[in-house]
This record gives C-alpha cells, structure tokens and sequence, in this order.
C-alpha cells in the first residue's frame, strides 16, 4: 500500500476534530473519540492515522485484484 497523502485535522475551540482529505471534508470526530484520535495521531505517523479513521485506505479494489487470473490459485 502506497503512503497516504493530502489528510490534514484542525481542533476547533469545543474540541470537535475535522479531518479533510485534500481541502474536503472526509470525518468529524468530538468528544471521546476525538480525544483518542488526537492521543494516536500525535504518537504515530499522522498521514495513516487519518487515513484508517477516515476509512480512506482500501478502495475496493482487493476483490478485482483476488480474481485476477495470475492470483487464482
């Protein structure tokens, strides 16, 4: 899997997370679950982080590439 690309987060003042994927809206996080995002994204590579709480890192291509005749086993 390639690296992810183009996520960015801002924190607004009541602690809502926003997260964007290149300048759109891809998840709004508050509250506890904003909290944990905030403690993982800071202790890890951020570009993933946002990309797996988005549920941007599979694109549904897996089911094509499994059929494909030289992974047919």
């Amino acid at each position: 899997m390639g690296r992810a690309q183009g996520f960015s987060y801002g924190v607004h003042g009541d602690g809502t997370v926003v997260i964007t994927h290149r300048g759109r809206t891809a998840a709004t996080l508050r509250g506890g679950r904003a909290q944990r995002f905030l403690a993982e994204a800071e202790s890890g590579d951020a570009q993933l982080v946002m990309a797996r709480w988005t549920g941007s890192y599979k694109f549904g291509n897996e089911r094509t590439a499994r059929e494909h005749p030289r992974n047919r086993r």
